[in-house]
């Protein structure tokens, strides 16, 4: 008899959330692998088509699918009760899921993504009212907390820790022999707008900064028959907005971007209606601006690319070698010409600058903050979270303690090192300039 299955994806405790298309997607793709070997019921705590958030006004999708999750104010954890904002357990009323785990059980596994290793409080809450709902049902963490942090993992009592990428010993844990080939389970959801893509895993850059590195390795391409059996998927799930997850979906184009958005423009052009295959394509992992040419800028706004989000982090050369030597100013620049005269609109451009990084400067932020505008396109701030086990992130243990991942949280360490008022003010200094370049349009 196949093994009943709880998948589930943890509501978020932080100071501040937003579905910037999120979407469980390692959970899935764990799921997709299993297909038709489990059965499979999936809770999802920040699906906003769920019957309880559609029915609340303010958390509308805006026209790319995002929005804002249903959300409650909660009490500061000790450790950030200096820190001066509301903290916030945003995703469904937790009496759903008690209501849903006790109107399904039993289960005889239940699989947790974990993602944010700040955002362990929400894990922690899931593990609780299983334990107590389905006391029998065996727990499974995976994802990006257990692998960065998991002597603190060890500590939330689940019954399999998974880290990194190797899941040998969840499918020994399981007893089911996975397809790799399969796409990701999104049929899981009743109702659908939002899906995810990576054609890709890993990057070829080791930015001092940045846990990719450690959590996928270096480049590697996946499957594209995959990739394709995954698009074709999320179009008959009705999905209309489609983000890439990829870290690097420029690296080496020809083997794998290259291909996709060849098969892509087919299908938009033979397809009857045409219309089938108009799905909006997004890139909030950041396209490298280096590897942006005028082909691959024509292919990308061809095949429905409507939003470009661009790494730039810092126009300081100094501050650019040292951290990994991503991107340099005059790459991003012409990135943004190439992108404009393949059609792309300059409002829909969006180049992520570095907030609070520990050997950043200020003085150079705000030279960036202004370079980013004088492109005609919107700047971003990335407030900045030390990672465990990247450079940038130990060298933070001079300020926070990193053993606890609450002290992670991208929230409280702009305000750790420059202080409330400075960080407000740098915050409120990208928005006017956003809105300067707005009203020139």
């Amino acid at each position: 008899m196949a093994p009943k299955i709880l998948l589930v994806n943890p509501p978020i405790y932080d100071f501040a959330a937003y579905d910037f298309w999120l979407k469980p997607y390692g959970l899935l793709s764990v799921a997709g692998c299993l297909r038709g070997k489990a059965d499979f019921k999936l809770f999802d705590y920040l699906d906003r088509l769920h019957p309880f958030t559609a029915k609340q006004k303010d958390l509308a999708s805006d026209r790319w699918g995002r929005g804002r999750f249903y959300h409650e104010v909660i009490a500061n954890p000790a450790c950030l009760q200096a820190i001066p904002r509301y903290f916030r357990r945003f995703g469904l009323p937790r009496s759903l899921f008690a209501d849903f785990v006790a109107q399904e059980s039993p289960f005889d596994f239940a699989l947790v993504q974990t993602t944010m290793t700040y955002w362990y409080l929400g894990i922690q809450e899931v593990i609780q009212d299983i334990r107590k709902i389905s006391p029998q049902t065996k727990i499974i963490l995976g994802g990006n907390y257990v692998t960065l942090c998991s002597s603190h993992a060890e500590h939330l009592h689940a019954d399999l820790l998974v880290p990194g990428t190797n899941l040998e010993p969840l499918w020994k844990y399981l007893e089911i022999e996975p397809d790799l080939a399969q796409p990701a389970f999104w049929e899981a959801y009743h109702k659908l707008n939002v899906g995810v893509l990576k054609l890709s895993d890993g990057c070829p850059f080791s930015c001092t900064y940045c846990s990719v590195p450690h959590l996928y390795g270096k480049f590697k391409p996946r499957p594209l028959q995959r990739s394709l059996a995954e698009l074709e998927l999320l179009a008959n799930c009705g999905v209309q907005n489609i983000a890439f997850y990829d870290d690097a979906l420029l690296f080496e184009p020809e083997k794998v971007l290259v291909p996709f958005l060849n098969e892509l423009i087919r299908r938009g052009i033979e397809v009857n209606p045409p219309s089938a295959w108009r799905i909006n394509l997004h890139s909030p992992n950041a396209l490298n601006a280096r590897f942006v040419t005028q082909d691959s800028a024509d292919s990308l706004v061809r095949a429905g690319f409507k939003t470009f989000y661009l790494g730039f982090e810092s126009c300081s050369l100094e501050w650019q070698k040292r951290t990994g030597s991503k991107v340099f100013s005059e790459e991003l620049q012409r990135a943004v010409e190439l992108l404009l005269s393949a059609g792309a609109e300059a409002s829909n451009i969006t180049a992520y600058q570095m907030l609070a990084h520990p050997h950043g400067d200020t003085a150079e932020l705000e030279a960036s903050m202004r370079f980013v505008k004088s492109l005609g396109i919107r700047g971003m701030l990335a407030d900045f979270s030390p990672i465990p086990g990247t450079p940038d992130g130990e060298y933070c243990r001079k300020w926070v303690d990193m053993d606890e991942p609450l002290m992670h949280n991208k929230t409280a360490f702009p305000i750790i090192l420059l202080g409330f008022d400075e960080s407000n003010r740098l915050k409120d200094l990208q928005r006017k300039l956003n809105r300067e370049l707005s009203a020139k349009r």
